[in-house]
């Protein structure tokens, strides 16, 4: 692989060489490798067919969970997030002890591989939120909780230069991967000031199917705006917002 440099950047394919774009800037790299009718029939190739195969696997469901938190997602996310969510789901994959390899699952691995996962690499909530919260969450009722017992804002976030309010953010998706369907539910606070007094209590609660069977993942994050003449604007785009797996629960 290389970089391309110069004013005029190529797309698309000359002789051996294809030109695109990625996240890391215009790169080009040759053409080449196995026929993939050899890699889709021959035995030598089972292994690569197997792994593959949970790549896809993954793949997928890393999908399912993206689109399932979308609405906050979308506010707190960094270029890179489908990949690393996708390496973490392979991680999770291979800790199937259940299914043969190459037919392996997320669902039957272990999931609390995902606990801590930061949906935006530039705006982490381990590096952001320094005061104790509490996760609940009850199967039989479908209720999932959080609670933050008050603290002063300046103190205990650190928020980006130019933050003068914010809002905790918290979201629960039950993940159906085999169907790729998933339901989902979220809450937030009001936009608080970002000042030394102390909040009330926060205490967020959302409502999922009770006595669900599937795996109930738990997000958790943080919002920065910053006031111009009485508006709030979501602070530099939202590029520092945090949102993180805070808790993950299985059958």
């Amino acid at each position: 692989m290389a970089k391309q440099t110069g004013i005029i950047k190529l797309k698309g394919t000359i002789g051996d060489i294809s030109f695109y774009k990625s996240a890391d800037g215009h790169l080009a790299r040759s053409k080449g490798g196995v026929d993939k009718n050899r890699i889709a029939n021959d035995p030598a190739f089972q292994r690569t067919r197997e792994n593959g195969s949970e790549f896809g696997r993954a793949g997928k469901g890393g999908k399912v969970i993206r689109n399932a938190i979308r609405v906050l997602l979308q506010n707190a996310k960094d270029k890179r997030v489908v990949s690393r969510l996708t390496k973490i789901l392979v991680a999770v994959t291979k800790t199937d002890a259940v299914n043969e390899r190459g037919l392996r699952t997320i669902e039957d691995g272990d999931m609390n591989t995902l606990l801590g996962f930061e949906f935006n690499i530039n705006g982490k909530l381990g590096a952001t939120l320094f005061t104790p919260y509490a996760t609940a969450y009850d199967r039989a009722a479908g209720n999932v909780d959080l609670d933050i017992a008050a603290f002063a804002p300046t103190v205990r976030i650190a928020a980006p230069n130019g933050t003068t309010h914010f809002k905790v953010v918290m979201g629960a998706a039950e993940l159906d991967f085999v169907n790729e369907a998933s339901v989902f539910e979220s809450t937030e606070t009001a936009i608080l000031p970002y000042n030394g007094a102390d909040t009330a209590p926060i205490d967020l609660t959302v409502a999922l199917t009770a006595n669900s069977v599937l795996p109930v993942l738990q997000v958790v994050g943080i919002e920065f705006y910053q006031e111009v003449n009485g508006q709030m604007y979501p602070l530099k785009n939202g590029s520092f917002n945090a949102l993180s797996v805070a808790r993950v629960d299985t059958v």
